[in-house]
Formats: C-alpha cells, sequence, structure tokens
C-alpha cells in the first residue's frame, strides 16, 4: 500500500461531516462551456479588488507573470506555487493566504503562477507557461540561486506541478534543485481514473458524472490514447529520480484513485488519504485541513537543509499536531 490513511480524532471526523451536509447544499463546479468560467474569473476578479493585498512583486517571466511574496528574512528556501481552478478559474493571488502560512512557517519566498487559463489556451499551454516559471526559478533567478526548492500544487496545480516535474526531467540539473513537492488532490489522468469514470451524483464540490467529459472538451481533437501521453497525464510518465513528494487526497474525492495511483509510482512519497473529506478541503475550515496544513509546512521545513531523503516519511507525526 502506497499510502496511509490519516489519523482523525472523533471530534474531527464529526466536524467534516457537519462541513459536507454545508457542501452537499452547495452546486458542484462544473466544465460544460467557456462562458461560465470567465463569468467566474470575472467576479473572482472583482471580488480581489477590495482586498487588501500583502506585500508581493509581480515580475514577467516572458510573458508569464510570477507573485513573489518573500519573508522578512532572508529566504531558506523557495516555493514554485501553482494554483487550482479546474484549468479555467483562478489566479495567483487567490493563493495568498495559503502561501503566507507557508512563507511565515518555513521561511521561504513563494514564487506563484499566474499560467494562462484553458478557456482560450490549450492545456498544452499552460504547461509550457508553469515550465517556462520552473526553468526561470532553478536557471536563471539569481536572487534565489543555490536555494533549495520546493513545488506545491492543488487539483489542476497538482496536474501542472506533476506535469512540470516530469518535463524538467530534460535538465537533470535543474531537476535536482527540487528538494521535494508537496501536491493536494491533483488530476493525473487526463482520460479520468476508475474513481472519476465512477464518481456518481453525490460528489461534494466537483460534479462527478461530468468530469470524464470535461477532460475531454479541456483537451480537444485528440484522442483517449494521446491524452494518455505524459506530461498531459502525469500518472504513465517515469518518476525514477523525482524528488521526495508529499500527497494527499480525500476519500470522497472523486479524484481519489488519481493520487493513490500516481503514489504507487513515485519514486519518493508519502501519500495520505483524509477521511470523510472532499475535494478542496485544504480551503475548509475545520481541523482537519488545519492539521494537513501543518504537516505540509513542517515537512518542508524538514527538507530546507536534508534534501533528497531516502525515507520520505520522517517528517512530523500527522497524529501529534
Amino acid at each position: 500500500m502506497a499510502y496511509q490513511h490519516w489519523p482523525a480524532s472523533e471530534t474531527e471526523l464529526a466536524q467534516m461531516r457537519r462541513f459536507n451536509r454545508t457542501l452537499a447544499w452547495l452546486p458542484r463546479f462544473k466544465i460544460r462551456n467557456r462562458v461560465t468560467p470567465r463569468v467566474i474569473q470575472a467576479l473572482l476578479r472583482t471580488r480581489q479588488r477590495f482586498q487588501k493585498p500583502p506585500v508581493v512583486e509581480i515580475r514577467l517571466i516572458g510573458a508569464v507573470p510570477v507573485r513573489i511574496l518573500r519573508p522578512a528574512g532572508a529566504p531558506k528556501g523557495v516555493v514554485l506555487d501553482i494554483h487550482g481552478g479546474g484549468w479555467v478559474i483562478g489566479n495567483a493571488q487567490m493563493n495568498d493566504d495559503l502561501n503566507l502560512g507557508m512563507v511565515r512557517a518555513c521561511d521561504v519566498a513563494v514564487v506563484s503562477v499566474d499560467y494562462r487559463l484553458a478557456v482560450n489556451t490549450p492545456v498544452e499551454g499552460l504547461l509550457e507557461d508553469c515550465l517556462a516559471a520552473a526553468r526561470w526559478l532553478l536557471a536563471d533567478c539569481a536572487e534565489f540561486a543555490g536555494l533549495p526548492v520546493f513545488f506545491v500544487g492543488e487539483s489542476a496545480g497538482g496536474h501542472l506541478a506533476a506535469a512540470t516535474l516530469l518535463a524538467l526531467k530534460q535538465w537533470p540539473l535543474l531537476l535536482q534543485r527540487v528538494h521535494g513537492a508537496v501536491l493536494y488532490y491533483g488530476v493525473y489522468d487526463l482520460t479520468g481514473t476508475p474513481s472519476v469514470r465512477n464518481a456518481g451524483p453525490q460528489t461534494l464540490l466537483l460534479d462527478g458524472p461530468g468530469m470524464v467529459t470535461a477532460l475531454r472538451l479541456l483537451t480537444p481533437g485528440i484522442s483517449d490514447d494521446e491524452r494518455r501521453q505524459p506530461p498531459l497525464s502525469p500518472l504513465y510518465g517515469d518518476f525514477a529520480g523525482m524528488p521526495p513528494a508529499l500527497m494527499f487526497v480525500g476519500e470522497l474525492d472523486p479524484l481519489k484513485d488519481d493520487t493513490l495511483l500516481i503514489a504507487e509510482r513515485w519514486s519518493q512519497v508519502e501519500a495520505h488519504l483524509l477521511p470523510e473529506s472532499a475535494h478542496g478541503f485544504i480551503h475548509f475550515p475545520v481541523a482537519m485541513a488545519d492539521r494537513v496544513l501543518v504537516y505540509s509546512r513542517g515537512w518542508i521545513t524538514a527538507r530546507l537543509h536534508t534534501p533528497q531523503l531516502s525515507t520520505p516519511c520522517d517528517a512530523v507525526d500527522p497524529g501529534t499536531e
């Protein structure tokens, strides 16, 4: 078994169940057309205009904007953050709170990629943007030269992070600078893993029954065999020589099998299956989500000075937080 069951108290489980009852009343995220994501994105940007942002630098890497957050002192490492949003909504700013948590807990800088979205750009273009940002950070960014680098991604961002790491195998010296990857409930097979194909209408947050159709809409004009080719579908890549990875997925997530299957193939991995948890759980106002974030930050901190550990399960005990 390539994964561990996340330990949770009865109090935590009851809290998550109560929150799930709220989720059950909410509409599921669907990708049916290009119009709805544009509307959601416009609403997101409107809301963000009224938020007070942290101190950040926006820098262009070619045509790719990145959003840089720095600690008060000299950073001990740097995180390349790739946001989620189903490839069609979202931006780097929406991860400010999560990224500030990493900055403060780990004394790292965070470079968050504002990749193009798939409403106007093929998914391959999003991969190009993330790879361009990664190569700049690993090869050309003088400010962070020599610092350990970590990749963090959730959902579609987990897909893009894993695909970018596979693409970096073309430049082994750059890949060696990556000391770890933290991947939350990513999408690793664009044809749909068994849990995606068997998802019923009761799924929370995501529209389970429509996910296979949505993946095909995102990758038009190609066959399923072509969709399975890495890095487009990272699940089928070669993970020899990959940096250590920490992965999380909820047992109620239709993308559960994506994480569990890729964990079986990743050379150094620690994967956790969270009870009673749906897609997107790190954003939920529940104790279990808080403990996962604390654990993830501890995992990164443990690797700042000990890269490429041979035993990937030596960070903080998840049952002790």
